[in-house]
């Protein structure tokens, strides 16, 4: 096959386009991407592109001949392998490589000998003469641009997705004169409360914080003091004025906006986003910020971009804190003031069942606990008159919950983190959150004035050691996130791109310089996937999308689709819809089992209110819905208050072979596989395998008494479950369409 039938086919082949449904990866602009970049056209879907082929499809057949299909995958291949052909794509916008690999397939795949049987016989005669294989290059790219229209239009699109300077996208922001004060110090240090103070004398004022609940410890203190304040979170609007007219003072969470940051979250990869609009974006003429000493440069470096200069008020500690010599190594070890600090929900069920048995009483705080359920555990703590002296919680105590800490107990040293490239990764502690974590002992308004630090196991303590000897690495980049207008922008432009697609799109266009990154998007990702089938206009499925929800609760995701669908039809999300959702009423629960499932009601009630203030006309009763929440969240609290009943009910029912905690079957035996965790040491350094060393650990805690034989089971099946949780949370989304069809 000559160059120039080649060229003829481009420009006359009929195109049996495949539709791309194969995962992509984004390409996430974490430093500075260069304009003249080219594209990822693997993240484009191809158009079908219409031949106008008609007539008798034996017409020139006589006069050409066969195709040979190797011959022209030989000069295709040759073609988009020339460095020169790579250059002058890119110059248009295109990446040869990717995009001639589709154009290959698309020819191979397609009936070629149909439209060279088609030609005129002057192009016949072309189809014998010599040329170039650069020749090519025009015919190529006329194809490329009929496939890829968007080529047409990627200088606008570089220009939505350049992020490069955001002080620039808050016009009224920069057109005042703001003050910005850095409340600079460790945990209990005081820079809180001073910032707090401020905020109460002030004339107006946002508080903001990123947990629920500590908006709603401000709405009560304010309000407490005489300053009226609203709470506005994603799920809730309360307002003190009885005719519902806004307070001067609002305590929100983050995502809310504000006007007062802990300036610590900024980097974080999924919300650090909401602190960066806050701290750029804020019409006030005074902005408090809260955080660590590690994040004082970078703010003022970024305050530098606006023409604003920072004021930094430095704090010390104000009650001493101490790291002990010796690990607590036994629960019979425990004190009054005790918390047990865990990195998973199972360790916290375990735990408290073994202090159970020695007589003692807990309060028990994780994440996924109703805000009342976990206030009413933190009250029931530091009640001096109750008889619960021992707390045992998830990291979650480390964002500024109030209290009565004598000595932190870390558990482990080990928890599961999202990377930078929103990976999952098991990995040690960093030294800031080991810092907040140990500095709830002790707290300067506790009944404790001097707090301690230790471990449970002996070896890590040393561990425990230099990790909180290590200076806290230095904030140096801020998170930033698509804007529903930018995305809007984006699908004008590439109409028949799915949201999914327009995300990874726009990510890959990102321009970003050193002091930004964009924020991992897969959560937001998973839900543009799972609701993609569902009829919705752009605008109201970049709302769903941005939902707050626990993607690893299969009813909480059937839930969701459930709600999209309804939406749909435009049929309102009425209370008595909700309810039949639900099984609404629900009754107190009887094992660990039960438990989950209405924390995960709790949390579908939850995106009802959330999305009743987006779209108050499809979800009429927030308040009704709101009644139940709460007497649902009454129930956890009563099923929280006997967990360790619970523990023993769901021991009793489970069946040989199972797991005790979660009712699943255990698989056959099987070596345990360790678990891969960055910044610490490897089994085989010690010149020990790493099955004998789980082996030996293992039954040395058995002989100890400090872990049983179930116990042990079920923590070889957690340790082997880490590396199915990748592939657990893809299948989750199978698992809630395949649970449609029991709508």
């Amino acid at each position: 096959m000559s160059v120039n039938r080649c060229m003829l086919l481009f420009s006359r082949v009929q195109h049996r386009i495949y539709p791309w449904s194969g995962p992509v990866t984004s390409r996430r602009g974490v430093y500075s991407n260069s304009s003249s970049r080219a594209p990822d056209t693997s993240l484009f879907v191809p158009l079908n592109v219409k031949s106008d082929v008609g007539g008798d499809w034996a017409v020139g057949a006589e006069l050409t001949q066969p195709l040979d299909r190797s011959e022209l995958l030989k000069i295709l291949n040759k073609f988009y392998k020339r460095n020169e052909m790579q250059k002058i794509a890119a110059d248009q916008g295109l990446d040869v490589q990717h995009s001639a690999y589709d154009v290959m397939n698309q020819v191979i795949e397609s009936n070629c000998e149909l439209e060279l049987n088609t030609l005129s016989t002057d192009e016949c005669v072309c189809l014998c003469s010599p040329g170039h294989i650069d020749d090519l290059y025009p015919y190529f790219m006329r194809h490329a641009k009929q496939i890829f229209p968007m080529l047409d239009c990627m200088e606008d699109l570089r220009k939505i997705s350049d992020l490069r300077v955001p002080a620039n996208w808050y016009p009224e922001a920069r057109a005042i004169h703001r003050k910005v004060i850095f409340h600079a110090g460790p945990t209990n240090s005081g820079k809180t409360h001073h910032a707090i103070q401020r905020y109460l004398a002030a004339k107006s004022g946002v508080y903001c914080g990123p947990l629920k609940l500590l908006a709603h410890e401000i709405f009560e203190k304010s309000n407490t003091a005489g300053v009226p304040c609203d709470l506005v979170t994603g799920e809730e609007r309360t307002f003190v004025d009885a005719e519902g007219r806004q307070a001067e003072h609002v305590a929100c969470t983050i995502e809310m906006c504000s006007y007062w940051v802990h300036i610590q979250m900024i980097r974080d990869f999924s919300r650090g986003w909401a602190w960066t609009r806050a701290l750029l974006g804020l019409c006030a003429e005074e902005i408090h910020v809260c955080g660590e000493p590690a994040a004082i440069n970078f703010v003022t470096e970024l305050m530098y971009t606006t023409g604003e200069e920072v004021e930094v008020r430095n704090y010390k500690r104000l009650t001493p804190c101490s790291i002990l010599d010796r690990a607590v190594e036994s629960l019979d070890n425990l004190r009054p003031g005790d918390c047990i600090v865990c990195f998973s929900k199972n360790d916290i069920y375990s735990i408290s069942r073994q202090i159970e048995i020695r007589g003692l009483e807990c309060a028990v705080i994780y994440g996924s606990l109703p805000p009342g359920t976990k206030l009413s555990q933190a009250k029931k703590f530091n009640d001096p008159e109750d008889p619960c002296k021992i707390l045992v919680a998830t990291d979650a105590i480390g964002m500024g919950l109030n209290l009565s800490i004598k000595r932190i107990i870390f558990n482990s040293l080990v928890k599961p983190n999202i990377n930078e490239k929103g990976e999952k990764e098991l990995d040690t502690i960093s030294t800031s959150q080991a810092l907040q974590i140990a500095g709830r002992a002790g707290r300067f308004s506790s009944i404790f004035k001097e707090g301690e630090v230790t471990t449970m196991h002996r070896d890590d303590l040393p561990i425990l050691k230099e990790i909180l000897s290590r200076t806290v690495h230095a904030i140096e980049i801020a998170g930033l996130h698509p804007t529903s207008e930018q995305i809007e922008m984006f699908a004008y432009h590439l109409p028949d791109a799915t949201l999914s697609n327009l995300i990874d799109i726009f990510v890959s266009l990102s321009q970003v310089d050193g002091m930004y990154f964009v924020c991992n998007i897969d959560d937001f990702k998973f839900l543009a996937d799972m609701i993609q089938h569902i009829p919705l206009n752009l605008r109201s499925r970049y709302v769903f999308c941005t939902a707050p929800i626990n993607k690893k609760q299969p009813f909480v995701c059937t839930s969701f689709l459930k709600f999209a669908r309804q939406f749909s039809r435009d049929e309102p999300l009425t209370f008595d819809w909700v309810c039949r959702l639900v099984s609404w009423p629900l009754v107190p629960p009887k094992n660990i089992k039960d438990l989950v499932h209405l924390e995960a009601v709790h949390d579908v009630l939850d995106l009802y209110l959330w999305l009743s203030y987006r779209f108050m006309d499809m979800f009429p009763d927030a308040n009704r819905v709101r009644e139940i929440q709460q007497e649902l969240d009454s129930i956890i609290q009563l099923g929280v208050r006997n967990i360790t009943r619970l523990i023993r009910a769901t021991e009793t029912s489970a069946t040989p072979g199972t797991d005790p905690l979660s009712n699943q079957r255990r698989p056959g035996p099987s070596p345990v596989s360790p678990r891969k965790v960055r910044g610490a040491p490897k089994a085989q350094d010690s010149g020990v395998e790493a099955g004998q060393l789980d082996k030996s650990l293992g039954s040395r805690l058995v002989q100890e008494g400090l872990l049983t034989p179930d116990l042990l089971r079920q923590l070889q099946k957690e340790w082997s479950k880490e590396h199915r949780q990748e592939e657990v949370g893809v299948k989750l989304h199978k698992v809630s369409v395949f649970s449609l069809n029991w709508d």
